[in-house]
Order: structure tokens, then sequence, then C-alpha cells
């Protein structure tokens, strides 16, 4: 593992509300969230982005997806719609150099200030 904030994060040093963890991926709140709920799901496998990824890496990337989909249910969003969004590289706007997918959604709960 690398010492980037996630890194960090999945090594406890830094607390994070988490909504799901295995031994190969981890789910936790966004602090600075985009929709009413926002959730950041990543592999514990330091990869810096998308474009790192090796086909070795084509397992942890489809079970990533499961646990995207998990989560949704989990989180009850699963109905009304979500997005999933993955920035590749500063040029995107990703802030932290650990590939990790952000699950947005819950705006059909009608929270007042929230745009899609």
């Amino acid at each position: 593992m690398n010492n980037c904030i996630f890194c960090r994060i999945i090594r406890g040093e830094i607390p994070s509300e988490k909504v799901f963890e295995d031994s190969r991926v981890v789910a936790f709140h966004d602090i600075m969230p985009k929709a009413p709920v926002h959730v950041l799901v990543l592999p514990k496998k330091h990869i810096s982005s998308l474009t790192e990824v090796k086909k070795s890496d084509s397992d942890l990337l489809g079970e990533i997806l499961v646990r995207l989909s998990d989560v949704a249910r989990k989180l009850g969003i699963d109905r009304d719609g979500y997005k999933v969004v993955i920035n590749n590289g500063e040029g995107s706007g990703q802030l932290v150099m650990h590939m990790h997918f952000h699950l947005l959604g819950g705006w059909a709960r009608r929270v007042e200030g929230w745009k899609v």
C-alpha cells in the first residue's frame, strides 16, 4: 500500500464512515458529498488511476462493480437510480491518486438544494 489518504483510511489511520469492507474492497461516505448519497468505492490495492489497471486486475474490477450494486441496495438508492463516476487523472478532476468510484444518488428523496 501507498501513503495516499485512501491507503491511510484503509489502514485505519484516518477515520471514515464505512458502508462496506472486505479483504479487497472498501466503501465509505465522501466527506464532501456532491449528492444526497455520495459513497466512494475503491480497491484496497493501490492503483493510481484507471490508466494503471492491468489485465490481472480484471477480477478485482468486476468485484468492485458488484459491490457498487450491493452498496446502492444497502443505502436504498437502487430503485430510484444512481450514478457511478470514475475520474481518471488530474485533468478529469481526480483529486486522490488512488482509483475510486463515486456512487451518487438519493435525488429522488427530494432533498432540498440537490440537483442531478
